[in-house]
């Protein structure tokens, strides 16, 4: 008997083992994942929230519905199928070579290695396999998830939802903060209140994926969405195609967030043996506020995930506002020189250079052709580059290697490598079609574009990479191609082409461009080293719009020029609206005066002396424009020693009330220096005192006036 209960004893402390190996616990500085394998072998989520510091909350599997934010009960799936008893939005569809609608997957095993965890799931009656990945960023409260897919079944699989993940909470309220997007009206802030059922974000433009809906998403816990107080979920998805983001609330009010490639057109045919990867669902869980959020994601997109993002920045100079499609070899010269006046780093030579039996002298013909236009360039592309050097300014250039226009020689040629309907009537956006990525051909097309102007031309510096056409009359004339398949395979062929590029020309510098912010997504910054927020320069509208990507994305990463939209601005306004971010300046030297022209010189001089502080992940909102007529930013170095704070009056109103503006993030116990820089005039600078930290966070400043379109940069160093 005492053999038979030892026994007994020792069976349950094994079994009691092999549950307690197969809690897999995912954790960074401040926010625990928890999932569990249940009695049934499926894989449960039991907790998100802040990190449990003890053994028995993390191994508790029957928690009851608790006040607790985010302790799940009995937990819910986290990889639920269409079909199953799982009633709201599943994470995976499937239909199985024999017709069956769905899969019920059981954990097989799970690894964890250097802050990667690796689960198995499989279903137990087919053999389709889903391993779901997570990797923990400890020091960004980061975390990063995918999916991989694949099968061994000898029939056709096909696949219809394939979530790169889900995350599960259960609050009294959830509110919504999104940003609303169109050309020149990028990244608008809208925030609502979800309710029970679903709310959905998503995209079918193929190409332009960030344009109408923009793919970042901000969930605020019982609580609107703040700046210094609530939690919050931020997140995104690196895909530079459809998405789609959904926000469902079942009976119990338990919200589920689910991330994926947007499923409609998209009935995926996955072959045996292929494995099927899910976008990276990137996202942090801010337990005390979106600044600190904001700050944790700029970080980790800086040194983590954005192409060079250790690197340096550069100003430049693009001809495009100020001479559109109008110039010629001598044209250029001139501006050569003005770029070596202005002080920058490169010339950018945008739109118009290419097309001979279609000249590009529009936006109507000639895209497809990049032959260089003789009568523009009579001396070649090579003499023109050499011209630009001579003036010890680096060399740029446009490109928009996947579009085409049918007025060229390409379409003429190759009217089976882009994507129309052979049946219908043939609708154009900006004038143009996409090219098929989907074909070897096209890929090798794309990839040549660049690969020729490097041979021609090595020391080309930095390329302009545009996509001003979203995917229409969508059909893949490429020889056996599964139509369901298109949307999907264009974006990983461009990745592949992206790889080429990079893999053969590892300093080569790309600006991601897409008729304005049409492309800001994660997935494409793997081979770009920044991006265009937005054709609208009006410096009133870009400071909404660089205050909503500034939420997700650094500084180095936001393209910001100064241009001669609004010239009711003075030069500083413009000039200092872009000085935050990845300086340029697109506009007429000639039609500005001296002092303009000084102003804009000392600039440059400015920020490349300051570009350690600019590039600072530490930012602190500390006004928004949405807020009313005034606009406040501010960054900081690590240490805490050195700090910028830009202040930004819109159209304040008659005798409004003006706030004091109470700095955030100093050493309270240190003096610090603060000046005002760029001034105006600079011997008469708005400030330039010395008081503790705790002063300026304390008692605070009045940095901000009641004249119209008036900015002020403030300098502040450690004494």
């Amino acid at each position: 008997m005492k053999r038979i209960l030892l026994l007994l004893f020792v069976l349950c402390a094994e079994q009691f083992s092999i549950l307690k190996s197969q809690t897999i616990c995912i954790e960074t500085r401040s926010t625990q994942l928890i999932l569990k394998v249940k009695t049934d072998g499926r894989l449960y989520q039991t907790w998100l929230g802040c990190r449990l510091q003890t053994e028995e909350a993390i191994g508790e599997t029957d928690m009851p519905r608790s006040s607790n934010t985010n302790m799940l009960g009995k937990g819910y799936e986290v990889y639920p199928v269409m079909g199953t008893e799982d009633h709201y939005e599943p994470a995976f569809e499937i239909r199985h070579s024999d017709g069956n609608p769905t899969s019920v997957l059981k954990y097989v095993r799970h690894k964890q290695e250097n802050n990667e965890t690796t689960i198995e799931l499989k279903d137990d009656l087919y053999p389709v396999h889903v391993v779901l990945h997570y990797v923990a960023y400890p020091e960004e409260n980061v975390i990063k998830q995918w999916t991989d897919i694949y099968h061994d079944e000898k029939g056709e699989v096909n696949i219809s939802r394939y979530a790169s993940g889900i995350l599960y909470f259960e609050c009294q309220d959830y509110y919504l903060m999104q940003f609303a997007d169109d050309w020149a009206k990028e990244m608008q802030i809208k925030e609502t209140k979800l309710e029970y059922g679903k709310k959905i974000l998503d995209t079918r433009l193929g190409t332009r994926s960030a344009m109408i809906t923009p793919p970042y998403f901000m969930v605020g816990m019982d609580e609107p969405v703040a700046e210094n107080h609530g939690e919050v979920l931020m997140g995104t998805i690196a895909w530079t195609g459809n998405y789609r983001m959904t926000f469902d609330i079942d009976h119990n009010n338990c919200l589920r967030v689910i991330t994926s490639i947007n499923p409609d057109q998209s009935r995926y045919l996955l072959k045996r043996g292929e494995m099927f990867r899910t976008p990276e669902f990137i996202w942090t869980l801010s337990h005390s506020r979106t600044a600190q959020g904001s700050r944790d994601m700029q970080q980790w997109v800086m040194h983590h995930h954005l192409y060079k993002g250790q690197d340096d920045r550069w100003t430049l100079l693009n001809n495009w506002e100020n001479i559109y499609f109008r110039f010629d070899e001598e044209k250029l010269q001139t501006l050569f020189g003005e770029a070596k006046e202005l002080g920058v780093d490169l010339f950018l030579l945008d739109d118009g250079r290419f097309g001979n039996k279609y000249p590009r002298n529009n936006d109507r013909q000639g895209l497809g052709d990049w032959e260089v236009m003789e009568k523009k360039l009579p001396n070649g592309l090579p003499f023109t580059v050499k011209k630009c050097e001579e003036q010890g300014i680096g060399f740029g250039i446009w490109i928009e290697p996947e579009m085409v226009n049918p007025n060229s020689e390409l379409y003429e040629n190759h009217h089976d490598w882009v994507i129309e309907l052979p049946n219908r009537k043939t609708y154009y956006s900006r004038h143009q079609l996409v090219l098929d990525l989907s074909n070897p051909k096209v890929q090798d097309f794309v990839f040549g574009v660049v690969d020729g102007l490097m041979t021609e031309c090595p020391s080309i510096k930095y390329m302009k990479w545009d996509c001003n056409s979203p995917m229409t009359n969508v059909y893949s004339a490429y020889e056996g191609m599964n139509q369901g398949n298109l949307f999907i395979d264009y974006t990983r062929r461009l990745y592949k082409v992206l790889d080429r590029i990079q893999q053969k020309y590892p300093g080569l510098v790309m600006m991601l461009f897409s008729s304005g912010g049409g492309r800001s997504d994660l997935g494409a910054l793997k081979y770009f080293t920044e991006f265009w927020c937005s054709d609208d320069t009006d410096p009133i509208e870009r400071l909404f719009i660089q205050w909503g990507f500034s939420y997700f994305m650094p500084a180095k990463a936001m393209c910001s020029h100064v241009t001669d939209w609004d010239k009711r601005a003075s030069i500083k306004f413009r000039t200092d609206v872009c000085f935050p971010y990845k300086l340029g300046f697109d506009l007429d030297l000639q039609k500005h005066s001296n002092a303009d022209r000084d102003y804009c010189r000392q600039a440059v001089r400015e920020w490349n002396r300051l570009k350690p502080i600019l590039f600072s992940p530490n930012l602190y909102r500390l006004v928004s424009p949405y807020d009313g007529n005034h606009c406040v930013l501010m960054r900081i170095s690590d240490d805490k020693s050195h700090a910028l704070v830009f202040a930004y009056d819109l159209h304040p109103r008659f005798r409004e009330h003006i706030a004091t503006i109470h700095l955030q993030g100093l050493d309270p116990q240190a003096r610090y220096h603060i000046r005002e820089i760029l001034c105006v005039d600079p011997k008469k600078p708005f400030i330039d005192h010395t008081f503790t930290g705790e002063y300026l966070m304390a008692v605070g400043l009045r940095i901000l006036t009641d004249k119209d379109m008036t900015s002020h940069i403030f300098e502040i160093t450690k004494e």
